[in-house]
């Protein structure tokens, strides 16, 4: 059953992902000593709030008396709250020590694979220009959204590109040390009866970080917040209390529950990784009897694992096709913001970058030669005219002022690494420049008799990129008709409201992971007494 007006409005099934996934939740629920009923009301009505059906201090004053009823404290927040101060006096407020804290759950783990068909729209995805795409609120005089203010980080993930290698799945397993099956980032092909064919149907999965996250909502101790400093939605292990409300008024299933002792143990990770800037607990796997998700490597981005690595993920550093491109959302030099406003333009950057001849081969070879078009093409390895018509076409399409590069974004390197290639071949004396190598690269109009050369065209240049690398069949977020404003954008095929999942190219065994946390669960976990 897939989530849609009927089954919203119906007040039996309310969750996007459907009957099945709202009732394995409600099941959840049942087996914790917190009200299960209370729980599927409150998240039903976070998704409201996020829709604007319903107000914040509405949904608040609705569930207060409850809320301090059944746990003794409502500190979920009306606005952005106020990280400070809290994580050292709330388990005290709730009288709960370590253990009985760690021990409220009786089984159940994280959700594996989930209804494709929630994620759809009945047209199967927009072009690039319908209502199915993101449109930013507020754009600038070229259509791209103006940054807003301070850091939001998010991903632009290109499917069409990803081959379904789960690189990014072992990558994230190593970095934060989750359990088997507790994906945190998630890989999945399916079929679908009304999306293109081009590419294969892939769709990648990690926490979305929702601006308006309705997880946030229902959580009544502060563990799960949104960081104020740069957006991420994350949880506090040490205030997190296991009720599981976060779980079911999750849209996009990305949360787990770790109900038993981690295979690594505390002691073999680095504070480091464990403790964001504001010293509280929020990065690498949970400890028993807490919910954990996809952080966007809280840590990496407070730079106490090195400068290098703030603005990068462990999965995107892991992607062999790089569709994975993470960075701030509001800077529009940012990895996302420029794979998303020239797709075709950044995915022939990535190839090309990574087969780049070195600026002193290219000088060592065109040294004192001829250097005409067919000279150099022959003279140096890894040139043919067409690889120099795209290197040229990116050169003509970048900015005059090239940005500088002040979180990582590895797409300004690799367009910087190509202008200054095209450069040293200008230097080398192929005149890049020229009517007669311009037009011999269909990269300008040969001019008519009596007109002026009007030198390269960037029309003609986006032609040759997007017949290279293509332009992505839509552009869309996951569920965004219900209000969470996800920051993740998908570009690629949408999945169609009939979409079902099949098997990868690669399976998780053969990468040493679980495709399924309930296989886990039922070989090792349930039925085991506390």
């Amino acid at each position: 059953m897939t989530f849609d007006d009927e089954t919203r409005g119906d007040g039996d099934t309310f969750h996007p992902l459907g009957e099945a996934w709202q009732e394995n939740l409600e099941d959840a629920l049942e087996d914790t000593e917190y009200d299960a009923k209370l729980g599927l009301e409150m998240a039903k009505d976070a998704m409201r709030v996020t829709e604007g059906e319903l107000s914040e201090e509405a949904f608040y004053d609705r569930y207060h008396e409850d809320v301090m009823a059944e746990f003794g404290e409502d500190e979920r927040p009306v606005e952005r709250p106020d990280d400070d101060g809290r994580l050292e006096n709330t388990l005290s407020k709730f009288g709960l020590d370590e253990e009985s804290r760690r021990d409220v759950m009786k089984k159940m783990g994280g959700a594996g694979a989930v209804g494709l068909g929630a994620w759809g729209t009945a047209a199967g995805g927009g072009n690039g220009d319908g209502p199915d795409d993101p449109q930013p609120a507020v754009q600038d005089e070229h259509g791209r959204e103006d940054p807003g203010e301070g850091v939001q980080w998010g991903m632009a993930l290109d499917l069409e590109y990803c081959d379904g290698c789960l690189s990014c799945v072992v990558a994230c397993a190593e970095e934060h040390n989750w359990d088997q099956g507790a994906n945190w980032m998630y890989i999945l092909d399916y079929e679908d009866d009304t999306t293109s064919e081009e590419f294969t149907n892939r769709l990648i999965r990690p926490c979305q970080h929702c601006t308006d996250a309705p997880c946030e909502k229902v959580c009544p101790t502060t563990a799960r917040h949104t960081r104020d400093s740069d957006g991420l939605v994350l949880t506090d292990y040490g205030v997190c209390i296991g009720c599981r409300y976060c779980q079911v008024a999750c849209p996009y299933g990305v949360n787990y529950f770790q109900w038993e002792e981690p295979t690594v143990s505390e002691d073999e990770i680095d504070d480091e990784h464990i403790y964001d800037e504001r010293d509280r607990p929020v990065n690498s796997r949970g400890p028993r009897g807490v919910m954990e998700k996809c952080t966007f490597c809280a840590t990496r981005q407070d730079g106490t694992q090195g400068p290098e690595l703030v603005g990068r993920t462990a999965c995107e550093d892991a992607c062999p096709p790089e569709v994975i491109q993470f960075g701030d959302m509001n800077n529009p030099n940012s990895d996302p913001q420029q794979y998303i406003d020239n797709t075709a333009k950044s995915r022939s950057i990535v190839r090309l970058e990574a087969q780049l001849p070195a600026t002193e081969d290219v000088e060592s070879a065109l040294g004192g030669g001829s250097t005409d078009l067919e000279s150099v093409v022959n003279d140096v390895e890894d040139l043919d005219e067409e690889t120099i018509a795209l290197l040229k076409a990116v050169e003509i399409l970048a900015d005059e002022d090239q940005p500088e590069n002040e979180q990582n974004n590895t797409l300004i390197e690799q367009e910087t690494a190509i202008v200054d290639l095209v450069g040293v071949l200008q230097e080398q004396g192929l005149d890049l420049k020229s009517e007669d190598v311009l037009v011999q690269l269909d990269l300008a109009e040969e001019p008519g008799e009596g007109e002026e050369f009007a030198g390269p065209s960037e029309n003609l240049a986006q032609t040759r990129l997007e017949e290279f690398a293509g332009t992505p069949h839509s552009r869309f977020k996951l569920l965004e008709d219900i209000g969470t404003n996800p920051n993740v954008v998908y570009l690629g095929n949408q999945p169609g409201p009939n979409a079902h999942q099949v098997e990868g190219p690669v399976s998780y065994d053969q990468v040493g992971q679980t495709d399924n946390r309930k296989d886990v669960l039922d070989q090792g976990t349930v039925g085991l007494d506390f």
